[in-house]
């Protein structure tokens, strides 16, 4: 594993070998191409302009469905094709893919849910299971009111009818990515690094797409390539300016943002779905661990797409669902994150709301041969990869590319961290002198069989196995490794996607920020003069988001003391 994923020796191929594919953007589309590609054997290239998963990919609702409200516009495809790749991620990736039960709750008072709709989501239920749902072993079912209060007590019991039990997955998306681009690198020999922004297209003596050009961090160079995939997400049509005459307005981002709030004011112990009162639309209310997550919206979005953010008006949207089906009393000053993510939806002239876009993706190919892949969604990455490489393969030419595959091999494909995951659980107990099980277990369900190298890491050094922030799970260990062997290279990609603090805890997070700036300053060489521009840096970026919601500070150690988490409660399935 050393130097395989290290950012300075994947620079330097990227500048001096030469490639069938370079691929521009590191989230979890253009991870899977990546994978895709390299898996059959094409020389294949990565580069991010920033972090890999920085962008929509770490900003998701973390699941790994189907979408029942596809089946509600006729999405049958979609819905299908979605929980065969939910089934396929279950298997590929163990350790970041779980089962999560969800709960449907029915009210019958204030006409909200009548009768005759309870009827028509039965139905739904099974169009849901018979399309696919099936494969994960359980059926939906029809629980009584007092067994939808036990999965979530704070439900308001005087309107609350017997409800519906089914069964989907949840998934750490900026670990997903990040597993996918490692497995890409270090099992099947692709370059990838981030930081690297595109500059330019190159083109050769016939107008063919024949590369980019590569900034950096100041230094510049050309990465050459037979074919361009353009991944870019929200910013694919930038990309496509780089190539073509004129800038195209093919992307109609979609916002769709979260909150976080103490486990305790809701009593969760699967996800719910809850109503939006005057609104046709449903929200999730997801357990994480001791936290518990909300969202998302679905809102036309027109603003800089580097900087999406939760605006006071999201935050009433969701407040106002939690308000009419949680009793609980949700405010504010009860909020310990957020995040806001912007979908990359293919513009529709007929569609008036981006919830009524559809969630397909579609493989385009420019006059000089870059392949630019939009839309989809999440849970059918793996899917858009290989009709993305099926192309590149196609523009290349099959005879020109003898030995390569012309079939995906990603279907039964391991990602990074699978092999060893179910032994390292089954272990857990034993598995080491200095953590207890339950952090064994946090390890393992995040780096799956990699977690046996954070273990060691703590038992050389003790002081690797106390907490990264104070109140989260996270550990010391978890932050060296991010950055010696998960190409970290700020405390934003340490706190935002090696680990998740941020989202969870964002103040908790920017309190202890100056701790893991030492923490890492060795392995990063950085001096004191930049341990606190990183510091100032990551604190800016806290106190901006929390101002843009126009939310107070909010500690979770402090909040923690009303009430914590009753340990036979605790979600088993939960991402971390």
């Amino acid at each position: 594993m050393p130097g395989l994923f290290d950012r300075s020796a994947n620079l330097r191929r990227l500048a001096e070998a030469e490639f069938d594919v370079l691929v521009i953007g590191g989230g979890i589309t253009g991870a899977g191409v990546a994978l895709d590609a390299a898996s059959r054997g094409l020389r294949a290239a990565l580069v991010e302009r920033d972090d890999f998963a920085s962008g929509t990919s770490s900003k998701s609702s973390k699941l790994v469905h189907g979408g029942l409200r596809y089946l509600q516009q006729r999405e049958i495809r979609l819905v299908y094709e979605a929980l065969h790749e939910r089934q396929r991620l279950r298997r590929n990736a163990p350790h970041l893919v779980k089962v999560l039960p969800f709960l449907i709750p029915v009210f019958t008072k204030d006409g909200v849910i009548s009768k005759k709709l309870a009827r028509a989501m039965g139905s739904a239920m099974w169009t849901y299971d018979l399309t696919g749902g099936l494969r994960i072993g359980k059926v939906h079912k029809r629980i009584s009111k007092d067994e939808a209060l036990a999965h979530m007590p704070t439900l308001p019991a005087d309107r609350l009818a017997s409800s519906y039990l089914y069964y989907d997955a949840q998934a750490d998306d900026a670990r997903l990515t990040l597993a996918a681009v490692r497995t890409a690198v270090i099992e099947h020999g692709a370059a990838a690094a981030n930081g690297c922004n595109v500059v330019r297209i190159l083109k050769d003596g016939q107008g063919r797409a024949a590369g980019a050009r590569i900034d950096a961090n100041g230094d510049t160079f050309d990465v050459k390539a037979r074919c361009v995939v353009n991944a870019g997400g929200v910013w694919s049509d930038d990309v496509r300016a780089l190539d073509e005459a004129k800038h195209p307005h093919s992307i109609r981002p979609a916002k769709g943002i979260h909150i976080v709030v103490p486990w305790a004011k809701v009593e969760n112990d699967i996800a719910v779905v809850i109503p939006v009162p005057k609104d046709k639309r449903s929200v999730f209310v997801v357990p994480w661990g001791d936290l518990t997550y909300v969202g998302t919206t679905d809102t036309d979005y027109d603003g800089p797409t580097d900087d999406p953010q939760c605006t006071p008006d999201d935050i009433d949207y969701l407040l106002s669902a939690l308000k009419f089906s949680v009793k609980s009393g949700i405010t504010r000053d009860d909020i310990l994150g957020t995040w806001a993510g912007l979908r990359p939806l293919v513009r529709d002239a007929g569609s008036e709301k981006t919830a009524d876009l559809s969630r397909q993706h579609k493989v385009g190919i420019s006059g000089s041969g870059v392949i630019t892949i939009t839309g989809g969604k999440l849970t059918t990455y793996r899917r858009m990869a290989a009709d993305t490489v099926a192309a590149v393969i196609d523009t290349i030419g099959r005879d020109k590319l003898p030995g390569v595959s012309h079939h995906t091999r990603t279907k039964r494909l391991p990602l990074r961290g699978a092999h060893g995951y179910k032994a390292l659980i089954a272990d857990a107990a034993s598995a080491s002198a200095t953590l207890d099980e339950r952090a064994v277990v946090h390890l393992a369900n995040r780096y799956g069989g990699e977690a046996r190298a954070i273990i060691a890491m703590a038992e050389r050094d003790p002081s690797l196995a106390e907490p990264l922030v104070p109140g989260l799970p996270y550990l010391r260990a978890e932050a060296v490794f991010a950055t010696r062997y998960e190409m970290a290279r700020s405390l934003d990609d340490i706190l935002s996607r090696r680990t998740r603090a941020r989202l969870l805890a964002r103040d908790e997070s920017a309190a202890a920020a100056a701790g893991v700036a030492e923490l890492v300053a060795d392995e990063l060489g950085w001096d004191a003069a930049e341990q606190s521009r990183q510091v100032e840096r990551y604190q800016q970026l806290t106190s901006h988001e929390r101002a843009s919601g126009g939310l107070p500070e909010t500690h979770l150690l402090t909040l923690a003391a009303a009430g914590d988490r009753p340990t036979e409660a605790r979600q088993t399935q939960a991402i971390d």
